[in-house]
């Protein structure tokens, strides 16, 4: 049943875009990667990520980029192409620049840049609420941890080397996680307005769920549709302000349908010269905008 309402009704699709990525034959998705192909030589092929769609395979999931690598080789050179490496990972929501390797070597070689954190990397996210300060770095150290609830789940979380003294307020050096690892991520605002921000991030390591964390709680910003990190203790539908709602023209009980707007803009990769590859920002992200009335930036 397809639903009156407008905004319902793109949500919808979205959802059965992110499905029918799932259905869809190998070759059929290797040839929608093939179409999303923003640049290619002889050691790499940058595509341009769809949302929705997983990098590495797992329970319940058909269709992956990694499964469909050596298709998506044969279809982009001949029939003797080696399959392409992945050389970093995206979440499955997230959208944007990507790059594959066309040899181990080559893979290897951008692994270690990326290790090495000579890779920059700029994401946009629409994000709830309005960061304090607009600029600066969050530098808090994140670990996995299990949220035991009525629904027990693993989530990424921060764990601070510092805490705050209940008897005087003193700021005072807190035992490390041993599992910890360092994370860091500086960020700016672009726009505001609607109860919402349009923030331009630059992960300087690359830890899971990095920028997530980082902006739910380091920031107290959520990114919008992030149903995972927008509560600590429960796995439920992130909770939208009114006049966030209002502009949607959403209900609050249809907000479990909103998508993930994490959008990897930008990525800088110094191969001999340095490579730079810009991805423009999908059309539903757009559209959010849009609806929200913050100004998209030129560049």
């Amino acid at each position: 049943q397809i639903p009156k309402d407008p905004t319902q009704r793109w949500l919808r699709e979205l959802a059965a875009m992110s499905q029918q990525l799932q259905q869809v034959h190998p070759n059929v998705l290797a040839k929608i990667l093939k179409q999303r192909t923003l640049y290619q030589n002889e050691e790499i092929v940058v595509i341009d990520k769809p949302y929705g769609l997983p990098v590495h395979g797992g329970p319940g999931i058909k269709n992956c980029i990694a499964d469909v690598l050596p298709i998506l080789a044969k279809m982009l050179e001949n029939m003797k192409a080696e399959p392409l490496h992945l050389c970093h990972r995206l979440d499955k929501e997230t959208t944007g620049v990507m790059v594959l390797a066309r040899s181990k070597e080559a893979a290897e070689k951008i692994r270690l840049l990326f290790k090495t954190r000579q890779v920059e990397k700029i994401y946009w996210a629409i994000v709830l609420g309005d960061p304090d300060p607009v600029e600066g770095v969050v530098e808090i150290p994140i670990v996995e941890k299990e949220v035991k609830s009525h629904q027990s789940h693993y989530k990424m979380t921060l764990a601070p080397r510092y805490r705050v003294c209940a008897e005087d307020g003193r700021v005072v050096k807190a035992r490390g996680d041993r599992h910890a690892e360092r994370a860091v991520t500086r960020y700016r605002r672009l726009a505001a307005t609607s109860a919402c921000s349009l923030l331009q991030l630059q992960p300087i390591t690359g830890v899971k769920h990095q920028i997530r964390v980082h902006l739910a709680y380091g920031l107290g910003c959520p990114i919008l549709g992030d149903h995972k990190y927008s509560h600590w203790s429960k796995l439920a539908p992130q909770k939208l302000p009114e006049l966030t709602l209002r502009r949607l023209k959403l209900e609050q009980s249809k907000a479990r349908h909103l998508p993930l707007h994490l959008h990897a803009h930008r990525l800088c990769l110094p191969l001999g010269q340095p490579l730079d590859f810009v991805c423009k920002l999908p059309p539903f992200f757009q559209k959010t905008l849009r609806k929200l009335e913050l100004d998209i930036p030129k560049d």
